[in-house]
């Protein structure tokens, strides 16, 4: 079992603790941590599905948020840029389903009458599959695959 190791870290005078359990670095280069969940950030544009093929070719999905924690997380670290995100739907008059078909609790309005989710400036809007976009996979970090009862 992992142990509960505590950091002092001071910023402008200020010290705080802080549990190594919200804090990971058992993700993959180039992906950064959040929670349970490592999360990559594409620099290249692609389509809706060529983004998720490329997500399951690193054992992955395009990305999928629990929370509102976790979504503010991805719009700090998404930049200018938008992003794809894993959730879709068959029309309009069908629920949002994220990639490992599971519904979308609807935490945050989806704008726009698209089929395919992104991540933007405005927040979650909806688009044409076929546009280019960068895109978020997401997948559980290798503690969390180790340590399935440790959140």
């Amino acid at each position: 079992m992992r142990s509960s190791l505590y950091f002092v870290i001071t910023k402008a005078g200020k010290t705080e603790q802080v549990s190594s359990n919200n804090t990971y670095a058992s993700c993959p280069r180039k992906w950064i941590g959040f929670g349970n969940k490592c999360f990559y950030f594409s620099e290249d544009m692609e389509n809706w599905t060529s983004s998720q093929n490329y997500c399951m070719v690193l054992s992955a999905q395009l990305a999928k948020f629990e929370n509102q924690e976790e979504l503010n997380f991805l719009k700090r670290y998404m930049g200018p840029f938008d992003h794809w995100i894993g959730l879709h739907r068959e029309s309009s008059e069908h629920p949002w389903m994220w990639t490992d078909n599971t519904e979308y609790n609807n935490l945050t309005l989806t704008r726009g009458d698209g089929n395919h989710a992104y991540l933007g400036g405005r927040g979650i809007s909806s688009g044409r599959d076929y546009i280019p976009r960068r895109w978020i996979c997401s997948k559980p970090n290798s503690s969390a695959l180790q340590y399935p009862g440790v959140s």
